[in-house]
């Protein structure tokens, strides 16, 4: 990328998060996609979601990555408040391992869809976004081309 401007948006609603989501930070890294990072829970800041979420476009983010564990609403939530596509990252959980994340994640209701990998699957969350960033974008489509072809070789 030509530009430093953040183009994935990455959520979490806690700090706590943010260890589960490093190999998401490190993939876009080494894609060498611009990102920037925001930490605030849907329900405990959910002010500060929505003006994230809704001013993602303007800030020229094309594609949000929202973690979130427990009840998880924060991908749907992102999701309300962005034309955006989201991809949700399910937390593992103390209670439940991350199921309740899962769930919670790919219940979405008509009209508010959001893409869900899997529990913790920060990495695949990145080359999901980056998969997307390709659908307009040849340098972006090149990298996911290389990545599979060093995977096959591998």
């Amino acid at each position: 990328m030509a530009d430093n401007t953040p183009i994935v948006g990455i959520i979490m609603g806690s700090k706590s998060d943010l260890p589960a989501m490093e190999p998401c930070m490190k993939q876009l890294e080494e894609f060498g996609i611009p990102y920037e990072l925001k930490i605030a829970s849907a329900h405990r800041k959910p002010l500060e979601v929505h003006e994230w979420a809704s001013t993602a476009v303007e800030r020229g983010i094309r594609v949000i990555i929202a973690a979130a564990g427990k009840a998880a609403h924060l991908g749907g939530v992102v999701a309300a408040y962005t034309p955006n596509p989201v991809i949700a990252v399910p937390m593992k959980t103390s209670d439940l391992g991350g199921m309740d994340s899962l769930l919670s994640m790919v219940q979405m209701p008509s009209g508010v869809p959001v893409a869900t990998v899997a529990i913790n699957g920060a990495k695949n969350a990145a080359i999901l976004a980056v998969q997307m960033l390709g659908i307009g974008d040849d340098a972006c489509r090149q990298k996911i081309i290389d990545m599979k072809e060093e995977m096959a070789n591998a």
